[in-house]
């Protein structure tokens, strides 16, 4: 039931439990943001439309002491500076109206994380509404975290220990998150994300950055990958059942969704490439960062002026093919979804244990749009551990080693998937691969084709490729024959597997994994062949 208690000695009133429509009215009366002709909520978010990990921390102490893999991602910051900005948080809402909220994180009951929400914003509380797990059940008081944003409480350097006017820090020993000046929505999912990925894999729980549907036969599919490089897209497909786009655990009882909701980029977005997505863009849902048209308020999805990390939240219930308890069964297949610059990559691999987490380690790709403050524009070649590197506190080898476990036990395949470049390096006369190409492999591996398919090896990368697929040009799934000019493809060949290998000697991994990837051959240089390979 919907709360209201004014607090009259200072003047301010706290919203608690509201519904999606009583929260999206109130923000559109306090001029939070405005009504597009979709009716979905347009929002800005200021100078940060992504998330800002240099102002991202985690409370060092004896708890993460040991735990956490810190670096530049996971940033360590004093229990006191922690608690005296908490204390400065607290003091700025008694004059503050706020919105607090009981949610949760977990579709699966056993492992569930109950989380009290409290923003400054009401657009932020319906953003958490919109993409938690929405329930009002707290009876596990103990285990309950506290996420507080003051979205409107700027930090100060020198007296908070912090590196800029906001930041994000995790205490995990006291369970809270606490966010100051900070509009952009996605750090706060992205701040329960990675809270899940600290608390489940000592239960036995792979955390994932992955999206993840159903068929027909209930048959789960994973789709790993990073913002862009096709995760939503291909996870909402219109012959097949949602569970999530973003965030799951994988465990012996299955697949689960951490959400209730998905946070969608809408860059270019259109009906006929991706109709579930485009559809679930209405009444209630928000979008960040997205130019309108100043007349109609039609959302002017191709333009990019005001960030390419353009985005809208809606909950699960706006996708009508989806898996209403929002869990599968154990994954008949995982994708590893890699966006290749070089146009090395080929379209379709199937890696076998060791390759997976070789891969799975690597989580080479791109970062596309700004999906990071300081990113800026275009597209960049990125490194980025369990796909999803930014997100994942513990070291890397304990989600790898809890991959490797699932995989065996299973005994599901893998796939590397490129909806990268081919023919080309990007900027170099490359070309994407078309969504229809990609998606007509993503059905040969759902529907089982490529099992009984023919297999060749492709040099150096010693990746299994099939030699034909029906409905796709035999010259694209060999990326070489792709090529008008075969040095220049060994030039980018050469370039792509040095980066590899300096990037894979962070790892301390089995001699087994190290060897799984890409390898240097020096004589593979040849002369210019005077006939091109793409005619």
């Amino acid at each position: 039931m919907s709360k209201m208690i004014t607090q009259t000695e200072n003047k301010n009133v706290i919203y608690s439990n509201l519904s999606a429509k009583t929260l999206l009215y109130i923000a559109l009366e306090r001029g939070e943001g405005i009504l597009a002709k979709n009716g979905a909520f347009s929002v800005k978010t200021g100078k940060r439309t992504g998330r800002s990990p240099q102002d991202r921390f985690i409370v060092f102490n004896d708890m993460t002491e040991n735990e956490v893999a810190w670096d530049t991602t996971n940033q360590p910051i004093s229990t006191d500076c922690f608690e005296n900005l908490w204390k400065r948080a607290e003091d700025h809402l008694k004059t503050t109206t706020h919105f607090i909220s009981n949610l949760a994180i977990g579709a699966n009951e056993m492992y569930r994380v109950p989380v009290k929400v409290i923003t400054d914003l009401a657009w932020h509380q319906l953003f958490c509404y919109n993409l938690f797990i929405r329930t009002v059940d707290s009876k596990d008081s103990a285990n309950t975290w506290t996420l507080l944003n003051v979205s409107q409480l700027k930090t100060y350097p020198e007296k908070d220990g912090v590196k800029s006017d906001a930041a994000l820090i995790i205490d995990f020993k006291t369970q809270k998150i606490l966010l100051c000046g900070l509009l952009y929505a996605g750090e706060m999912k992205k701040a329960m994300f990675s809270i899940m990925n600290f608390l489940l894999p000592p239960q036995g729980i792979l955390p994932m950055h992955c999206s993840a549907n159903v068929g027909q036969d209930g048959d789960t599919a994973l789709f790993f990958g990073l913002s862009g490089t096709g995760k939503t897209t291909l996870s909402a497909d219109p012959d097949r059942f949602l569970i999530g786009d973003d965030e799951h655990g994988w465990g012996e009882s299955g697949v689960f969704n951490f959400e209730g909701g998905c946070y969608a980029k809408c860059i270019n977005l259109s009906p006929e490439r991706e109709p579930l997505i485009w559809n679930a863009i209405r009444d209630g849902a928000i979008m960040e960062n997205v130019v309108l048209d100043d007349n109609t308020l039609l959302p002017k999805f191709e333009d990019s002026s005001l960030s390419e990390n353009s985005r809208a939240a809606y909950p699960l219930e706006h996708i009508e093919q989806r898996v209403k308890q929002n869990r599968g069964e154990q994954p008949k297949v995982v994708i590893f979804l890699s966006c290749d610059l070089y146009g090395v990559l080929p379209p379709v691999a199937k890696l076998n244990k060791v390759q997976a987490a070789y891969y799975f380690l690597s989580g080479y790709t791109a970062l596309v749009g700004s999906t990071e403050v300081g990113q800026g524009r275009g597209i960049k070649q990125t490194f980025s551990t369990c796909f999803g590197a930014p997100f994942f506190p513990r070291f890397p080898d304990v989600y790898a080693n809890l991959l490797i476990e699932h995989l065996e036990r299973t005994k599901c395949p893998v796939y590397l998937v490129n909806t990268g470049w081919t023919g080309g390096a990007y900027g170099e006369g490359g070309k994407r691969f078309d969504i229809p190409v990609t998606r007509r492999i993503i059905s040969a591996i759902l529907n089982h084709e490529l099992d009984n398919a023919t297999f060749e090896i492709m040099s150096q990368f010693n990746l299994s490729i099939p030699s034909s697929l029906s409905g796709i040009d035999s010259k694209l799934l060999n990326p070489k024959k792709a090529w008008c000019n075969e040095v220049d493809y060994n030039h980018y060949a050469k370039k792509l597997i040095e980066a590899f290998i300096i990037n894979f000697k962070k790892f301390n991994v089995s001699p087994e994994i190290q060897n799984a990837g890409p390898v240097l051959n020096i004589d593979h240089e040849k002369s210019p062949d005077s006939t091109c390979a793409c005619n």
